[in-house]
């Protein structure tokens, strides 16, 4: 893809100390999403590694890789936020920094909000990890949370943990922000009148390094996160404004 092309879709990648991931995620993109136009925008969420370092590598090597810094962690949804909010493209796609989503999945993501641009309904596709390949404490926890949540929330999602989401841009910037929002992305679309498919996609073990979170840390916000995703879907905007005009 030419630096100047609009693209097609962007990839928004958050990383924090995933230097080792750095290049055969860059590789595994580019095979990917070769025939597309496309750019992979990387948010370096505070590292203290050589993140940052190989990703501006990347950058060089690669005219459709971009780099976002912040200067201290803000946390996956504001990595997340702030590529989405520098992409150049109308469809989002967005990945795990830690390689365990599979670049190969991109594509079947973002063809359904690429291929029928006569629909507006679709605001959001959802990867939903088949076999996963974590600890089994990891699996259960996941497994109870998830229970959880669709029970107190009714979004119609398995998996809202999984990295890999494809959505258009205009929506997910007209919600509320708030920390972790990621994890509730369907309910949100949903709430605010998208439709939301799901998509099943493969899952895999980290290439290197080392989880940035633990079943604890997930827990203790998880319960406040679900009350208050619940108050704003009960106290969202109801009516759409219609404008009155005169004819010429």
């Amino acid at each position: 893809m030419q630096p100047t092309a609009k693209p097609q879709f962007s990839v928004v990648v958050p990383m924090k100390n995933e230097a080792d991931n750095v290049a055969p995620l860059v590789a595994e993109i580019a095979a990917a999403c070769a025939g597309h136009r496309f750019e992979v925008i990387f948010v370096d969420d505070g590292s203290t590694d050589q993140t940052l370092a190989r990703l501006e590598d990347a950058s060089k090597a690669y005219p459709w890789v971009r780099v976002l810094q912040h200067a201290t962690s803000g946390g996956q949804s504001a990595a997340i936020h702030s590529g989405v909010l520098a992409a150049h493209a109308s469809v989002i796609c967005t990945m795990d920094g830690d390689g365990q989503n599979p670049p190969a999945e991109i594509p079947r993501l973002t063809a359904p909000l690429l291929g029928n641009p006569a629909s507006t309904s679709l605001g959001l596709v959802a990867g939903q990890r088949t076999k996963r390949q974590d600890t089994v404490s990891k699996r259960i926890a996941s497994t109870l949370a998830n229970a959880i949540r669709r029970s107190f929330l009714r979004d119609g999602t398995r998996d809202t943990g999984c990295g890999l989401k494809a959505f258009r841009r205009d929506a997910f910037l007209a919600l509320p922000f708030f920390n972790h929002m990621h994890r509730y992305l369907p309910a949100l679309f949903s709430a605010h009148g998208w439709a939301v498919a799901h998509v099943e996609v493969a899952h895999r073990q980290r290439h290197a390094g080392t989880s940035n979170y633990n079943n604890l840390q997930r827990g203790l916000v998880g319960m406040h996160d679900l009350i208050g995703v619940a108050w704003l879907i009960r106290r969202r905007k109801r009516v759409a404004p219609e404008e009155i005009g005169t004819s010429p």
